[in-house]
């Protein structure tokens, strides 16, 4: 399944609740993104919460985009990625 990083602006910053009403929210787009075979696997927020930077599983650009209209989450840009991390080299 391609990968894909989904960066966000807030302009009054991102707040989701710590209680059952963040959860809840966060379900709702588990949910929704479902309907487009998409899935939310993590994201990072600045520190003013401000940006947030999505990491998506799907099937393609316009299915990350119609799981993000199905939200009401913005969009500032797609960008498909893969993993690359300090322990992937190794000598043999």
């Amino acid at each position: 399944m391609p990968r894909f990083m989904v960066e966000r602006t807030f302009p009054d910053g991102l707040h989701i609740p710590s209680n059952t009403a963040g959860a809840q929210a966060c379900l709702t787009v588990v949910d929704k993104n479902a309907g487009n075979g998409v899935t939310w696997v993590h994201s990072y927020v600045s520190a003013d919460k401000t940006k947030t930077f999505c990491i998506y599983d799907g099937p393609n650009e316009a299915a990350i985009r119609a799981s993000a209209q199905a939200t009401g989450l913005p969009v500032d840009s797609i960008t498909p990625v893969t993993v690359l991390d300090p322990y992937f080299y190794h000598e043999d």
